[in-house]
């Protein structure tokens, strides 16, 4: 699933295509993916403009107005396989891209395809994300995620490590990938409960954290698949993907636990576990 450097580029290559373009016309041909119904957002969103196309955790967020005035939002969740696709309104239906799921035709003759080979995205209409705002944490790029409001999620729940990471209700964004190559970076364990980190080890994981994501976002994010095949960061990885390999910091090998039904990437030495008695009197072994 793209995680948000992924889904950051693909926003950032959007934005200028798409932006102050009316949609002439929207059609869906998976209607499972559109909500509240094909019928409700054709008619909340043909006519509109797009004046905003942004990122809001693994959303790609397109905000509508008609005139001066706000015509609502609509939220695109790629889900597994979901990508953007570009061409024209007059292109020959032998022309279009595999696995269409939706089209948006836009002034100026373009034709955005949503192509999603799983059908596992989604597209949502909301007339306004202030009185329906999406249930998802902070983001982790934003100035107001300090080392304190990361201590304050991690020590308000007694979880462990890596799947609370994983929860976007807890923090925006941060998936599978992301969130080994955080955790390798700042030396810590998946398995350590979320709320034993010392201070220390709480500002190493803010800082891996940033880092991490804004170096996958510099590198247009990872690709492992057909699903997204612009990403040059797989060959930057130091832990995900490379199971049974030799960590490139200290020689040993890199081991693939099942956390939370979730495969975890961990350096035994550079991430180890502590046991319960020493974390209890030592935290930062």
């Amino acid at each position: 699933m793209p995680e948000l450097p992924e889904v950051e580029t693909i926003v950032r290559a959007a934005r200028p295509r798409l932006l102050r373009r009316r949609i002439g016309a929207f059609h869906s041909r998976w209607v499972r993916q559109v909500s509240p119904g094909e019928r409700e957002v054709r008619a909340a969103i043909v006519g509109a403009t797009i004046a905003d196309v942004r990122r809001r955790g693994k959303f790609i967020v397109i905000e509508l107005e008609r005139g001066s005035r706000s015509a609502g939002v609509l939220l695109i969740h790629l889900r597994m396989s979901g990508r953007f696709e570009w061409g024209r309104t007059d292109d020959r239906p032998d022309s279009e891209p595999r696995h269409v799921r939706a089209t948006f035709d836009l002034s100026g003759g373009v034709r955005l395809y949503f192509c999603d080979a799983r059908k596992f995205g989604r597209l949502r209409y909301v007339a306004d994300l202030k009185t329906t705002p999406l249930a998802i944490g902070p983001e982790p790029l934003d100035r107001s995620f300090t080392p304190a409001r990361l201590a304050g999620i991690l020590r308000s729940r007694r979880k462990l490590l890596k799947p609370l990471l994983l929860d976007q209700a807890a923090i925006a964004g941060l998936g599978n990938i992301y969130t080994d190559e955080s955790l390798f970076r700042a030396g810590l364990h998946p398995l350590r409960k979320s709320s034993s980190l010392t201070d220390p080890q709480i500002a190493a994981l803010h800082q891996a954290i940033r880092r991490t994501l804004r170096e996958g976002i510099r590198h247009s994010g990872t690709s492992l698949d057909w699903a997204y095949p612009e990403g040059k960061m797989q060959t930057r990885l130091l832990v995900y993907g490379r199971g049974d390999q030799p960590c490139r910091r200290c020689g040993d090998t890199i081991v693939v636990l099942r956390v939370g039904q979730r495969s975890t990437h961990v350096c035994p030495t550079c991430q180890p576990k502590a046991r319960r008695r020493a974390a209890m009197t030592n935290p930062g072994t």
